[in-house]
């Protein structure tokens, strides 16, 4: 940890005391607790706070609502937190441009709220109740709508951030100085707070569907044979013209695998495309026992109970697997291999339809098993032309793994922290190779 000064010599240093207090026992990022934690509800409030930091040497982590703070790695050293959810609210909302401007510190919950009246939406899920705006770009976090929608840097349109020297920077649309040579928005997110501390952001929205249908297929097949039977299904939907919203698996432990398709619109148009998705389904199969047994309904009220949910509790250790659709049986039926070679079981859930899939193992699974399950789904994974990261899991799992895997372009990534943080002061060892 640096040579940090007392809090009342810190506190000495920034004009409104108020900001900073002393970090009480829960005021810890990954097992590493804080000195001082900062709570400004403005951008100046924070520029000011990370000005004094930078004064002092003081290592900074950002916290919103801290729903993401076990993902990556624990900071190698931690003085200052800052809390952003006095941060919190609209700035603008341009409704007849679809655009929206918000505090980083904002719950997603809580900005639907706002968004509703005007009947728009910004289009990210929250797989974790709670989590914020901020903590969503920090970690580059969307859920199953991303397939119809986008993810958070397709929404993203324009970015205010605080450097590490306490230096405004704005990028993007709806704001006024732009730093010229760095798409901000890209960079910062899914950077973990490594290269500035965002302060608001600007999203391009869209309306509210006044219909929506959930079409829920089961899969009875185990093993190779229920990934493959998944595999032509999302293949047929795809090559439909349904244009759905998201189209999600989930493969849990024992039972059969279960294919959602979401479509939304107009009323009429969702009844339509949701009973053509429904006979494509139930024929997808083709004649005998496996196409009688496909069970395929219609709801068109609440989504199944894992929707938008990561398949793993607190404690356990989730993966993050991508690779191109085609490979997105391959990966389920690796799983389940996997799970069975190593007796680990694995829960499999995600967008078969953008081919990013996250797996949970259990907390109480033996360390060097879990080793073995994340070597062998990296390989996998490598091989469907993707990746496979530890998101999350537990400190004797983290001392066995490498959370991150090979990286291409991890050198190009030095030499940006190194522009944005020279001292490396910003949420350090955080992101991928200990950057």
């Amino acid at each position: 940890m640096s040579d940090v000064p007392g809090s009342v010599d810190l506190l000495a240093t920034i004009e409104d005391a108020g900001l900073v207090r002393p970090a009480g026992p829960v005021d810890v990022v990954g097992g590493v607790p804080a000195r001082f934690v900062a709570e400004p509800a403005t951008t100046e409030q924070v520029a000011t706070v990370l000005a004094a930091a930078a004064r002092h040497g003081l290592t900074v982590v950002a916290r919103g609502s801290g729903s993401k703070l076990d993902w990556g790695h624990p900071p190698t050293a931690l003085d200052l937190i800052v809390d952003t959810r006095r941060l919190a609210g609209v700035v603008e909302h341009a409704a007849g441009d679809l655009i929206v401007v918000v505090r980083a510190g904002t719950p997603l919950a809580e900005l639907r709220q706002l968004l509703a009246p005007a009947g728009q939406q910004l289009a990210l899920d929250d797989p974790l109740p709670g989590a914020t705006v901020g903590g969503v770009v920090s970690t580059n976090t969307s859920g199953p709508r991303r397939m119809g929608y986008g993810t958070v840097r397709d929404l993203l349109i324009g970015v205010t951030l605080v450097r590490a020297d306490g230096v405004v920077a704005h990028a993007g649309g709806k704001v006024v100085k732009n730093v010229a040579g760095y798409d901000l928005g890209k960079l910062v997110t899914g950077a973990y707070g490594t290269l500035g501390l965002v302060t608001e952001c600007a999203f391009r929205l869209h309306p509210v569907p006044a219909a929506q249908a959930y079409v829920r297929c089961r899969v009875p097949l185990a093993g190779a044979g229920g990934a493959d039977l998944v595999g032509r299904l999302v293949a047929t939907v795809r090559a439909a013209q349904l244009v759905p919203d998201a189209l999600e698996v989930d493969a849990p432990v024992d039972g059969p695998i279960e294919l959602v398709v979401l479509i939304g619109g107009t009323t009429a148009g969702v009844a339509g495309r949701a009973e053509a998705a429904r006979r494509l389904l139930a024929g997808a199969a083709g004649p005998g026992p496996t196409g009688a047994d496909l069970e395929v309904l219609v709801d068109a009220g609440s989504p199944p109970p894992w929707w938008s949910r990561y398949p793993w509790l607190p404690g356990d250790t989730g993966l993050k697997l991508t690779g191109v659709l085609s490979a997105v049986p391959d990966l389920l039926g690796a799983a389940r291999t996997v799970a069975d070679r190593h007796d680990v079981p694995i829960r499999v859930r995600g967008s078969a339809g953008t081919g990013v899939l996250y797996a949970g193992l259990p907390a109480n699974a033996e360390p060097d098993r879990v080793a073995g399950v994340v070597e062998e789904l990296r390989g996998a994974a490598g091989t469907a032309g993707g990746h496979a990261v530890v998101l999350t899991a537990p400190d004797r799992v983290r001392d066995r793994v490498d959370l991150w895997g090979p990286v291409e372009g991890l050198e190009l990534m030095r030499r940006v922290k190194d522009r944005f943080d020279p001292e490396a002061r910003l949420a350090p060892g955080r992101f991928v190779g200990g950057i």
